[in-house]
């Protein structure tokens, strides 16, 4: 039978911009209505689509004595309600920097770059 204690372990724990990036990343492609990350500079007024592998590009970070700020530039998808899911977006990204990282969110600002519009399929008959 294994003991567990809640020690605490004496040291400091450094977690690079990347990793926090990265977490908040994920955070906000698993909230309901994003599509995926944007950069942030648009150019000719269309939202480019980031990979996964590139999530990075499309989160600013800014860290200051109080924490970090975030900006996350997103797209979103068509016909969702924008202001929820940006609150929902917000509130998940600032729930797993807190609660895995420990880092103390400012602010989460949400910029909704695009919005994805998905064509309908050609199924019926003509």
């Amino acid at each position: 039978m294994t003991k567990k204690t809640n020690a605490t372990i004496p040291g400091a724990l450094n977690i690079t911009e990347a990793v926090i990036a990265e977490l908040a990343g994920y955070a906000a492609l698993e909230s309901y209505g994003v599509v995926g990350m944007a950069a942030p500079s648009v150019q000719d007024g269309i939202a480019k689509l980031l990979p996964r592998r590139r999530l990075q590009r499309g989160i600013l970070l800014s860290f200051d004595d109080e924490g970090v700020t975030v900006e996350l530039h997103v797209v979103i998808e068509n016909g969702t309600n924008l202001s929820a899911v940006s609150q929902n977006l917000a509130d998940s990204v600032r729930y797993v920097l807190e609660h895995y990282a420990q880092i103390k969110v400012v602010d989460v600002l949400v910029h909704v770059e695009g919005i994805h519009v998905t064509k309908p399929s050609r199924g019926g008959t003509d």
